[in-house]
């Protein structure tokens, strides 16, 4: 009882279940790739474990690094480094485990893999210090995060495409704008103690105006991927129902109103993910 105990905690402290935002996007691309390159369970499992562990990783050195900030943050004062339900020495050791498994896993995927894999740890990493001084750390949470329709095609094909790039861009953009979203939240308090995010930097009405923008990009970057791989109706179906998901996003967070922000953040935020997956996967299927 104790160890899942332990379990949920540090399932609460990295927010495991918010790992579906960008997995989806990395499956999209192994079955991109597997259209020109055979992939294996084992590179599966491997590609598994690298998003789960570099997530696990970057999201435990957030809270590390963030920890000043979200004691004094009530959104955030529930957290399980700030309630003392885990010791910083404890999330170092997680944070140390985590890198350490996506190495390995890394390793496990190809000599390239294993040569990016320190780079890629230092991207995520530097994130959690970038609100402290630009207003685009949204778009670098995107940038980190983006790079994981890329990781995968790499860790099936041993190079890159140009074309997945689409992939990781529609990925980015989506990210960092819904992250401006969720930083509407904060503004006050971001204010209050210097950060710089959008929200805070530039206002709520200007900041949303900005995530509709990177929002359309996303939309025109998935759009793109359909003419780059010769992907079909099923798949371009899915790209019109996720356009009009973003936009019933950004007509419930409005700048007077941000009572719906988790709404939009999570659940349809989940559901525009997996539909990615389920478009390109349903398009393979039926060609």
């Amino acid at each position: 009882m104790a160890i899942l105990q332990r379990v949920r905690v540090y399932g609460r402290l990295i927010k495991f279940s918010h790992t579906i935002f960008a997995l989806p996007f990395a499956l999209a691309s192994v079955l991109l790739v597997h259209r020109t390159h055979p992939v294996t369970w084992s590179t599966i499992f491997w590609i598994l474990t690298a998003m789960a562990s570099a997530r696990s990783a970057a999201m435990g050195f957030n809270r590390y690094a963030d920890h000043e900030f979200d004691s004094r943050n009530p959104r955030t004062a529930d957290r399980p480094l700030v309630k003392g339900h885990i010791s910083r020495s404890s999330v170092l050791l997680f944070i140390l485990i985590s890198s350490c498994i996506f190495i390995i896993s890394a390793a496990a995927l190809g000599p390239l893999c294993l040569t990016l894999s320190v780079p890629v740890l230092l991207i995520l990493f530097f994130y959690s210090y970038t609100k402290r001084f630009t207003a685009f750390s949204h778009l670098f949470l995107g940038l980190a995060i983006g790079l994981a329709p890329a990781g995968a095609w790499v860790a099936v094909a041993g190079s890159l495409d140009p074309g997945i790039w689409l992939l990781s861009l529609a990925l980015m953009t989506y990210i960092a704008g819904f992250d401006i979203l969720y930083a509407c939240q904060d503004t006050e308090f971001d204010r209050r103690e210097r950060l710089f995010s959008m929200p805070a930097s530039m206002g709520i009405a200007k900041a949303l105006r900005i995530s509709a923008i990177l929002h359309w990009c996303t939309f025109l970057f998935l759009l793109a991927l359909h003419f780059a791989f010769h992907l079909g109706a099923v798949y371009l179906l899915s790209v019109f129902l996720i356009s009009m998901l973003l936009i019933v996003e950004h007509l419930l967070v409005r700048p007077d109103n941000l009572t719906n922000v988790n709404l939009a953040f999570f659940h349809l935020n989940s559901v525009i993910s997996i539909l990615i997956f389920v478009g390109v996967l349903a398009d393979t299927w039926f060609s």
